[in-house]
């Protein structure tokens, strides 16, 4: 048996240049360590992100707490525990907190020590860690929801949509999907400079032009797909995130324009956008507890679009069942730290799987090296993984882990299926 001799945290930083959480554990002298991310575009139902809030030096952000809490609590707690018996591990972590929200010890402490055990598991086995997971054979390369344009809260122009993407469905190999996703933002790139737009990137590597209009920005990205010389809506895609929590106000919404209309009128608009754009994805088309809205859209999906619940379920298995029941989506995006453990995360991937979800394994606009969800993607069979663009190295590090993952599966190595 490998038991936990040692768990050290510190305090580093994520992609935005804000503190978060490292936690590393140690059996023996071998140690693995891992890094919480954070969001920000954020649902209510969410896992608690703790900060030192009263800490002025870090304006409030510093996680110092976490850093104790892991360095004198949970370690105590966990130390001589069996590495291996993870599910056992993240039942002590959500008895001490014992919490609904993980409020009482964060969710970003939880976290970082779940997946750096899950890391060490892996390590002392011998084994990459995509074969840790809830399939031991026949492993699967997921599609990338590669984000191309940024808006919303993840980019500082008039853009309502937060993330325009592009899905490479025809490709047949990851390297494929993402040489398909390379040439379109490189086409992308060029006629946005040729239009005078800047190419600077936001938040998830995506461009972050001065563009105020969601149309606009569709028909740049169509027009990019066609120069590169693949049709839209069969060798690529058009994938969006609304992020509609930011953009509701008193049962109505401004998605398409800083005008508020109707649930009704806005599922025209995006019916229009589908058939139009050929759109094969929409993530938050409407607020987090506006459950009717999501029925309505379902009910009016003629054309089997993905619709995708992300704050709506926030990695949360109660409120997936919900949804389930109440015919809400289709899709559920996948992020660790919604949630606060490993074993929570897979109990939500299961169970979706069950009830025929797709499930989207999911990054942060706060990122940070780590490649642990690339490895999550594959270990759980997941449809597809959103991890940003190709720039900024937080976004390209999963990429990279997955092109190494697709080179150790060698001939075994086959894409998942999303239709």
């Amino acid at each position: 048996m490998s038991k936990i001799t040692k768990v050290v945290a510190r305090q580093v930083f994520d992609s935005r240049g804000n503190p978060t959480v490292e936690a590393e554990i140690f059996s023996k002298n071998i140690s693995a360590k891992s890094i919480c991310p954070s969001g920000a575009s954020t649902g209510s139902h969410e896992a608690y992100e703790k900060r030192d809030k009263s800490n002025k030096k870090y304006l409030g952000k510093s996680v110092f707490k976490c850093v104790q809490i892991i360095n004198n609590l949970i370690s105590k707690k966990i130390k001589n525990e069996n590495v291996h018996n993870q599910e056992k591990i993240d039942h002590i972590l959500i008895k001490l907190d014992g919490t609904k929200q993980k409020s009482k010890l964060g969710a970003n402490s939880i976290l970082a020590v779940s997946m750096a055990v899950k890391k060490l598991s892996s390590k002392i086995k011998k084994i990459p860690l995509y074969k840790n997971f809830l399939i031991k054979k026949n492993f699967k390369l997921p599609y990338p929801l590669m984000n191309i344009i940024n808006g919303g809260a993840h980019a500082n122009n008039g853009l309502r949509i937060q993330e325009f993407m592009i899905r490479p469905d025809g490709a047949r190999s990851f390297s494929e999907a993402i040489k398909m996703c390379f040439i379109v933002i490189n086409n992308l790139k060029k006629m946005l400079k040729k239009e005078g737009h800047s190419t600077s990137v936001g938040d998830e590597g995506g461009f972050a032009p001065m563009i105020n209009d969601n149309e606009k920005a569709l028909k740049f990205i169509a027009k990019a797909i066609a120069i590169s010389g693949f049709k839209n809506g069969k060798d690529i895609s058009i994938c969006l995130d609304v992020a509609a929590n930011e953009l509701y106000k008193k049962n109505k919404y401004s998605i398409h324009s800083k005008k508020f209309i109707s649930s009704d009128l806005t599922i025209k608009k995006y019916l229009s956008f589908i058939k139009k754009f050929k759109i094969s994805s929409i993530e938050d088309p409407f607020s987090e507890n506006d459950w009717k809205s999501w029925n309505k859209l379902m009910k009016n999906n003629t054309l089997n679009t993905q619709i995708v619940g992300d704050d709506l379920y926030v990695t949360n298995l109660e409120r997936l069942k919900i949804g389930f029941l109440n015919n809400s989506s289709n899709s559920i995006l996948i992020k660790p730290n919604q949630i606060g453990t490993v074993t929570e995360t897979l109990e939500v991937i299961k169970f979706s799987h069950i009830i025929g979800f797709k499930t989207i394994i999911s990054h942060r606009s706060g990122d940070s090296e780590d490649t642990f969800i690339a490895d999550l993607a594959v270990g759980t069979s997941s449809e597809q993984i959103k991890t940003g663009s190709l720039a900024r190295s937080e976004r390209v590090a999963k990429y990279n882990q997955l092109l190494r993952i697709e080179e150790d599966l060698g001939r075994q190595a086959k894409m998942n299926k999303i239709h």
